[in-house]
């Protein structure tokens, strides 16, 4: 198998460049056949190099000083900053130089950066920000993870855009995830097929009639933390709404017991016998056990890792990008569009 590159967005994020440059001088370590394109400020980006490990043979650096900040208006910051390094490592997959990009930056800025310079897969009419959390795994999965999209690339979707997320889904959660068949539900305001506006009952009638799509049917909020689907469906406005609701119960309950901690010593003591549970939930909440998500619909591989992301969640969203182009996912969605 040839080699694969993978052009690293290092000036994106929160952490940037120090925990991007770390986190693949890292995965240069563990993984082989695996080139990383560096895209950021080259002097910086040696200055961490030289202070920390790394396979040199598998690393290359791409110089730009310009970056899109968080704070940046993605719009306008695309339009004046044509060297920007999500845009620059974009173009190295749209001219296939590389295969996958990957990023934790501006997460606007990331989508059209895509949009700009790497092509739609032929037949999808729109990309869909995915996200990956975790469930209580009802279905006895290999893992207890889930895969939710759109989360915020589109506001508003109609039927056929939302059947087309759920092939490419699928197609992820196959590859990636190694399930055979996903079970996809539809995120809706009910369990009954009649239930939400025109969109959502038309996309419940074409994902039943499907023959490409294992169909549980509508879900609700109350069923997302269950597991009883892998791939779930719904608009962007939604499913953003729904993964930040995710992300608060898991901040929420580990404020929770850090309080429980300091007040009395019973309450010390469960804690203290529930530590292996608390330590289990804890990995499963973590974003940086799972890198980053992808951005489905472009032709090449374009992974969005967590703002916030550590050298450990970079390492991991380098291995994700990996995984998906050695799987041939771009390739399975178009397959699944075409049947």
């Amino acid at each position: 198998m040839s080699k694969i590159t993978i052009a690293l967005d290092v000036m994106g994020g929160d952490n940037a460049p120090t925990e991007q440059v770390i986190g693949a001088g890292k995965f240069t370590k563990e993984v082989e056949n695996c080139k990383v394109v560096l895209v950021g400020d080259e002097s910086e980006i040696k200055k961490i190099l030289d202070k920390n490990p790394h396979n040199a043979s598998q690393i290359e650096i791409l110089h730009t000083s310009e970056f899109i900040g968080n704070d940046d208006s993605p719009k306008e910051a695309i339009r004046s900053k044509p060297k920007a390094s999500i845009l620059l490592a974009a173009d190295l997959v749209g001219k296939k130089e590389a295969d996958a990009v990957v990023s934790s930056g501006n997460t606007g800025a990331v989508i059209l950066a895509c949009a700009k310079k790497v092509p739609r897969i032929p037949g999808v009419s729109r990309t869909a920000l995915s996200a990956i959390y975790p469930t209580q795994n009802k279905l006895n999965r290999k893992d207890s993870l889930a895969l939710m999209l759109d989360v915020g690339a589109n506001i508003h979707c109609d039927a056929e855009e939302l059947f087309q997320f759920a092939l490419m889904g699928s197609a992820y959660s196959t590859s990636i995830q190694k399930v055979k068949e996903p079970l996809v539900g539809l995120l809706n305001m009910g369990s009954e097929s009649h239930k939400g506006n025109d969109s959502m009952v038309n996309a419940h009638r074409i994902l039943s009639e499907s023959p490409n799509i294992n169909f549980y049917g509508n879900i609700e909020g109350n069923n997302l933390m269950q597991g009883i689907v892998d791939v779930v469906v719904c608009e962007g406005i939604i499913g953003n709404i729904a993964l930040k609701s995710v992300e608060g119960v898991a901040e929420v309950a580990k404020n929770l017991t850090k309080q429980a901690f300091k007040e009395r010593l019973i309450w010390k003591m469960g804690i203290a016998l529930l530590s292996g549970g608390i330590k289990q939930l804890k990995n499963a909440t973590d974003f940086a056990e799972y890198g980053g998500a992808p951005i489905l619909g472009f032709s090449g591989i374009c992974i969005k890792a967590h703002g916030r992301s550590g050298n450990r969640a970079i390492k991991n969203a380098l291995k994700v990008a990996a995984q998906a182009v050695q799987d041939k996912v771009c390739d399975k969605i178009e397959e699944k569009l075409e049947a």
